[in-house]
């Protein structure tokens, strides 16, 4: 078999109907052969870390590895933003990069490259994904493959680059003995330790009077999101999101408080600072999460904290009761163990005394213009029919995870740890493609935006019903702010020296069909031209004020229950 049938083969074996790539000299034999193959969705993107992204969100949905192809140098270096997003956010994806013929490579010799767009891209990739391959020897494919999927999805997901030189993808191979089974060495606590784990956790419940759970998402990524349910219902438990964790449990739920963080709803900081019981599942505990004052975090409360990563674990905090499993395996015997208490209320209707204080709509109520956080509330509730939620990084992003009212049956996907701007466009359609082509909501500011813009082309050329909706506040927004409060709103790069085009005319030169809204008289013309027409692409341009910030905010080096503006 030649190599690039056994890859084609390779991936339809495995379940994956959708790659995406951006077309290019050391690939073309391996896109030729997926094409001859047939069954593939073959997404050519108009930039490698578009593809990437796409494949990002594809790996999210499927949970699965999301396929992304490049060619070598320019190609290869354009994927790694996307790589290293999925390595912080742990999700699985296999790269495959085409590479110089093997007698062009320069190996050990002092020269900077011997062939045309030779670029080491395995050592450079190295840092930022769960194992990285150089081929040299065709026989070793099959070997090779089996093993990345493997380790993409073993322990905690992550990605996985291939790189495979030119004259190689032409060779005969055999495949006799292509299967792999690799040994898990994700360490683990044992079944007794988790027992004991959840004994101690029953009894310091019993006891508490301000429990609460941060979930992250490490609970998706396990496949866990109905245990947990059973789990908080049958405790009666108030739950808090980070980011990645806000499509853990649906905006209705009456056990769902809020978004937590930097940007965090008021009344879920001030549950999170206060509890005095936190069980964090599948969370990191990061810095934009608790604030750089861990001692006023930890104060007065026990931390119980469980994640698959033994280095997450007490890596910020001391003295955390901490269980390193699989979070699908501690919250089954925690179900089958565990026992329901009353529901506290007098800790529920603190935290609600909390919100009805200062809602999310009431942080911007003197703004000009448009309220961001009432826009996504309408916007949520009009947007039933999509599958997913996409966001880019910025203002819009906080706004979205602060108001969102998503369905059990919606996603939300974000760029968490890498916080990359331009994800939300190609993201939505990795996602739109993982869902068979279903509706998806693609939120993005202005300056991030433009950043993957071209990708209209893909959404146009593919006729995928993406509902793009631009929150644009004419600046980067989120710097902006910065700017105000520690430059003396010197706006350097934000607004001066910064613009965007007109998005209703990019879209229509798109072939999209597009709208304004210029005013608060205008959301309820701009929803209902959204989704007039389900199954089609749609772009809705939000204008909004220049000076539109995000509130509350974490005030630097303070507790997280000490947010600006103070009240």
């Amino acid at each position: 078999m030649k190599v690039t049938t056994y890859i084609a083969r390779f991936l339809k074996e495995k379940g994956i109907d959708t790659v995406f790539e951006l077309q290019g000299g050391m690939i073309t034999r391996i896109v030729d052969e997926l094409s001859r193959e047939g069954g593939f969705n073959i997404v050519s993107m108009h930039h490698e870390q578009a593809a990437a992204f796409a494949a990002d969100a594809y790996g999210r949905i499927k949970n699965k590895p999301g396929i992304a192809l490049a060619t070598s140098g320019p190609g290869a270096t354009n994927l790694i933003t996307g790589i290293g997003g999925c390595y912080f956010d742990s999700v699985p994806a296999i790269f495959i990069t085409g590479q110089v013929n093997l007698n062009e490579q320069k190996g050990e010799k002092a020269t900077r490259q011997i062939g045309f767009q030779e670029t080491d891209i395995v050592s450079i990739v190295r840092p930022i994904t769960k194992a990285a391959y150089a081929v040299t020897k065709a026989n070793d494919i099959p070997k090779i493959f089996e093993e990345a999927w493997e380790i993409a999805m073993q322990g905690r997901p992550g990605p996985v680059l291939i790189d495979i030189p030119m004259n190689l993808q032409k060779d005969e191979i055999s495949t006799s003995e292509s299967k792999v089974s690799l040994t898990d060495n994700t360490k683990t606590n044992s079944g007794d330790s988790i027992q004991l784990f959840i004994e101690d956790l029953n009894f310091a419940l019993q006891k508490s009077k301000k429990p609460l759970v941060l979930v992250g998402h490490g609970v998706r990524l396990a496949n866990a999101t109905n245990d947990f349910i059973e789990f908080i219902e049958k405790h009666q438990l108030p739950v808090v999101c980070s980011l990645l964790g806000t499509d853990a449990i649906q905006y209705n739920h009456p056990n769902r408080i809020g978004f937590i963080g930097t940007y965090g709803n008021r009344w879920a900081n001030y549950a999170l600072g206060t509890c005095d019981l936190l069980l964090v599942l599948g969370s990191r505990l990061d810095l934009r999460q608790t604030g750089s004052d861990i001692e006023s975090f930890q104060k007065d409360k026990i931390i119980f904290h469980i994640d698959i990563d033994q280095a997450e674990l007490n890596s910020r905090f001391n003295d955390c009761k901490i269980l390193n499993a699989n979070i699908t395996e501690f919250l089954s015997l925690a179900n089958e163990n565990g026992h329901s208490e009353n529901k506290k209320s007098d800790w529920f209707n603190e935290i609600e005394h909390i919100r009805q204080q200062m809602p999310d709509i009431k942080e911007l109520s003197n703004i000009k213009g448009i309220n961001p956080n009432s826009f996504i509330h309408l916007l949520s509730q009009r947007s039933k029919a999509a599958r997913a939620f996409t966001t880019d990084v910025g203002n819009n992003q906080m706004w979205t995870a602060q108001s969102i009212e998503l369905t059990a049956e919606q996603r939300f996907l974000s760029s968490g740890g890498m916080g990359a701007m331009g994800y939300s466009l190609p993201a939505s359609i990795g996602a739109s493609f993982a869902l068979d082509k279903a509706p998806v909501v693609c939120i993005a500011g202005d300056g991030g935006f433009q950043i993957n813009i071209q990708e209209l082309q893909t959404i146009r050329r593919n006729n995928l019903p993406i509902k793009i909706v631009i929150l644009n506040n004419h600046c980067l927004g989120m710097i902006r702010q910065f700017q105000d409060a520690y430059f003396d709103s010197c706006y350097q790069s934000t607004v001066d020296g910064y613009s965007a085009p007109d998005f209703e005319k990019v879209a229509k030169a798109y072939e999209i069909d597009a709208f304004t809204i210029s005013s608060p008289e205008d959301i309820e013309a701009g929803l209902v031209r959204l989704w007039e027409k389900p199954l089609e692409p749609f772009l809705l341009n939000v204008s909004m004020d220049i000076h539109t910030n995000v509130y509350p905010k974490m005030m630097f080096g303070s507790p997280i229950t000490e947010m600006e503006p103070k009240i």
